[in-house]
């Protein structure tokens, strides 16, 4: 019995589930392979990078889905998807990034559709949809917080989860709202184990007049991908990077900083105590190695004890 790389539902003989197809468009009645094998994608990354917005440290590609041949079409310009071939230098980002995205749905963090498409060496590739197209050809304004702070990529690191708070009040229109957001993908970050959390991995976005967070992106257990890392956040909160708590994460970024009452924060923090069972559930069928899977084990337990 397959498990779908999109949905992770069950999907029989075949490689993707028909609600997967779907979710990437109700035109599709199959996804066939990326052409490429992971080489030739690398390669192809490279070779675009000066054509596209969208490079950064993992190497990436635009696309779009042609329906009349069911499968994904790497272009230069107009791409509504982005694509992460497996990487050389750190092994099974795909599967890690997607399980994480996974995850983070379950505790309704507001991600894009995102899921894995299989290359014709049969390894998995990586896809998210850009949230900031839609219609045709229409864009809407999306900053990353690096902009906003005045950083570059070089000093994307250079500022603190209280600093990010404080852009969030300056530019958001609802910025309780979008705090609320923040904390939440806070407490997800230390548990799953993403600390490369950096001034471009958060973005706003003008939507209908709203100034508001983008869903969230690039959420990947980073601690199981790195040997040695000792950091818990790329951005220092109440002046640490690491031995971080319930006091530090819950009392003082979320009630005191933050300035959420204590209802709501119960409430996000319940969330997450329900769907630990679930998360185990997905962590168990995903597409890591079993080595990796038990490392995400560990990890999760150790940090939930810290916070529950």
């Amino acid at each position: 019995m397959n498990i779908c790389p999109i949905t992770y539902l069950p999907c029989g003989d075949d490689k993707y589930s028909k609600e997967g197809i779907k979710r990437l468009s109700k035109k599709l009645n199959d996804l066939n392979d990326l052409t490429l094998t992971q080489e030739e994608q690398l390669k192809e990354a490279a070779a675009r990078a000066d054509k596209m917005s969208i490079q950064g440290v993992q190497p990436k590609l635009n696309a779009k889905l042609n329906i009349k041949e069911e499968r994904f079409e790497i272009v230069d310009i107009k791409g509504r998807f982005i694509l992460k071939p497996q990487n050389y230098l750190y092994s099974e980002l795909p599967e890690n990034e997607s399980l994480t995205m996974k995850l983070a749905e379950l505790v309704d963090i507001n991600v894009p559709l995102n899921g894995m498409v299989y290359s014709i060496d049969g390894k998995f590739t990586y896809f998210i949809k850009r949230f900031d197209r839609y219609g045709r050809d229409k864009k809407l304004a999306v900053e990353d917080f690096a902009q906003l702070a005045g950083k570059t990529r070089e000093t994307k690191y250079d500022y603190s989860m209280e600093g990010v708070a404080k852009l969030i009040d300056k530019f958001c229109t609802f910025p309780m709202i979008e705090k609320v957001k923040l904390f939440r993908l806070t407490i997800f970050n230390f548990l799953v184990g993403n600390e490369d959390m950096h001034l471009k991995n958060f973005s706003i976005l003008v939507n209908n007049n709203k100034v508001e967070l983008s869903p969230a992106y690039d959420l990947l257990n980073t601690t199981i991908v790195l040997t040695g890392v000792q950091e818990e956040t790329a951005l220092p909160l109440a002046g640490r990077k690491r031995k971080l708590n319930a006091g530090i994460l819950i009392d003082y970024f979320g009630k005191d900083f933050l300035g959420i009452n204590d209802t709501v924060i119960s409430q996000i923090l319940e969330k997450f105590i329900r769907s630990f069972k679930e998360w185990e559930r997905l962590i168990s069928i995903s597409f890591l190695s079993n080595e990796m899977k038990e490392k995400y084990f560990e990890l999760l337990n150790k940090r939930r004890k810290l916070l529950f």
